[in-house]
């Protein structure tokens, strides 16, 4: 997607607004304006996402999910369009993010010949198209602080590939000629990061697959030849459900095999310990291969969730040197870790596919306190669709579900249910709700809108604020019931003195009159927390 369409327009009479889209009170300070890396940074919660989108035709508890789901920063990704469309799009978000001082997340997702032509199928053309693409994704952010998300997928899956053990993948499209795919993959994701880090404040990650995927040499090989070294790092389990925890394993070992071909022995990455055979030092070189269905330690006495023996491999061959790579974590959908499918049931697991019963993960957070890591992101939006998955049958039908999912990208209102209600740890509801009966006054006359606010929450706030951000070039010209200002497109609106308290349970109102077209509301925020509408 290049950006998500703008709002509906209010019909005369029916549930209007003043505002769309959503608040963020402006309360970085200078400094946190001038942060341009990804650890410690502000993440931009986009008022306009797919997430808030998706509410606007949904009711009820899913509309809620939605709303609840979108209160939470998510990446924004960018899929297709011209150089110039891409730019523009990206501009968009950029723009937005560094009015408020935060860190826009943007996935890049348009290598040619994308997943192989599976679900996500699409992409740029050809080598040429690619580069120009993303050099317009570029011109987009400029000089503005920004986090890049490189290609999901990009080197887990290549068209024509041979591994390390001289195994032909899967990937064998016709299409692509086979003598030059692989090649041009890496020339594509160099471009790609020396066009992107040569900016003065973007972050750049590459795709680092996942713990339950590639083995640590594979993927380190890989990462290396896409460039990884001109980067800020890589990213991990990007739309899928490996706990945290492996996932912070197996990037650290990742960093550390890095460091080990290109410091202390060069290119020897069949020496790298991997998740597939645990053995080494601390385990007399016993091994085996480590489960993805528990979260591994150092002293877990399953053999299988051990990490003691690789841990010991990479101090063993590292000596001194220190590994440096950096990398992310995608934790929007694995709370509970991976779906453990049921044995024999179906001919194609497709377990990253919609897997039942998972829930959130980890809320991002750029201030992970662990080693190497970043940053734990929502990379893939958690409510939207992988796909129609079909585990070896004909379809429609997911029989894992018995109903048919969505497209990829789409909402899935039942999997966003799901992920809310199994979330770890857990996520608590909205503690707001904002009402909005309005009338367009006529063609260039503007609106007015009654608005009520409910305070559902456990705490009284005093005084009560209700912010929320214009679509286009709405002005507010008067609020009767309450004092605002407006910056740009941010407005707040704020208790009037003597009727300062809104306690739980209670409701307040005010009419707002303005200039503009008069648009529904995605969210508004009631003293800097989200609300449902």
């Amino acid at each position: 997607m290049i950006h998500p369409s703008r709002r509906r327009a209010l019909a005369l009479g029916a549930a209007a607004a003043l505002a769309a889209g959503l608040a963020v009170p402006l309360t970085a300070s200078a400094a946190a304006a001038e942060e341009t890396g990804l650890a410690g940074s502000e993440l931009y919660l986009n008022p306009v996402s797919t997430t808030l989108e998706a509410a606007q035709s949904l009711r009820g508890q899913a509309r809620a999910d939605a709303q609840l789901l979108g209160s939470i920063p998510s990446a924004d990704w960018f899929t297709t369009g011209t150089p110039a469309e891409v730019e523009a799009a990206v501009d968009e978000v950029v723009t937005a993010a560094a009015a408020r001082g935060t860190m826009p997340v943007l996935v890049a997702y348009n290598l040619p010949f994308r997943d192989c032509a599976q679900y996500s199928a699409g992409g740029a053309a050809d080598t040429a198209a690619y580069a120009a693409w993303i050099d317009g994704f570029a011109a987009g952010i400029g000089d503005r602080a920004a986090t890049v998300i490189l290609e999901p997928d990009g080197l887990g899956i290549i068209p024509h590939y041979t591994t390390l053990d001289g195994v032909p993948e899967w990937c064998q499209p016709a299409e692509v000629p086979a003598e030059t795919a692989a090649s041009d993959r890496f020339a594509q994701l160099n471009h790609a990061v020396d066009a992107l880090g040569a900016l003065a404040s973007t972050s750049v990650y590459l795709d680092g697959t996942g713990a339950s995927w590639l083995n640590v040499g594979e993927i380190s090989d890989r990462l290396l030849k896409g460039g990884v070294q001109n980067a800020d790092g890589f990213f991990l389990n990007a739309s899928n459900y490996q706990f945290t925890t492996n996932s912070t394993y197996f990037g650290t070992w990742v960093s550390q095999c890095i460091a080990y071909v290109t410091q202390v022995n060069a290119g020897d990455f069949g020496s790298c310990g991997n998740q597939y055979w645990n053995g080494g030092p601390a385990t007399d070189w016993s091994g085996v291969a480590m489960s993805q269905y528990g979260e591994w330690s150092a002293d877990a006495a399953d053999p299988a969730l051990n990490t003691s023996g690789v841990d010991s491999r990479y101090a063993s061959i590292l000596g001194g040197v220190e590994p440096s790579t950096r990398f992310v974590i995608d934790t929007s959908r694995n709370g509970l870790g991976p779906w453990q499918y049921p044995a024999g049931e179906f001919t194609v697991h497709e377990d990253w596919c919609n897997p039942p019963d998972r829930g959130l993960g980890l809320r991002p957070d750029t201030t992970t306190d662990v080693p190497l890591v970043d940053a734990y992101l929502w990379i893939k939006v958690p409510g939207e669709s992988d796909g129609k998955c079909y585990r070896g049958t004909d379809g429609p039908l997911d029989p894992a579900r018995g109903i048919e999912d969505p497209a990829a990208g789409q909402w899935f209102v039942e999997q966003a249910r799901e992920l809310i209600s199994l979330a770890s740890p857990p996520l608590a509801a909205l503690t707001c709700e904002v009402d909005v009966h309005g009338t367009a006054l006529g063609k260039g006359r503007g609106f007015v809108a009654a608005v009520t606010v409910r305070n559902t929450g456990t705490a009284t706030l005093d005084p009560w604020t209700l912010s929320w951000t214009f679509d286009d070039t709405q002005q507010v010209k008067k609020v009767v019931g309450a004092s605002f200002t407006q910056t740009g497109a941010d407005v707040t609106v704020t208790a009037p003195r003597l009727l300062s308290k809104l306690r739980p349970g209670k409701t307040t109102a005010f009419v707002v009159t303005g200039t503009g077209a008069a648009t529904e509301p995605w969210q508004f925020h009631l003293g800097g927390g989200a609300c449902t509408s």
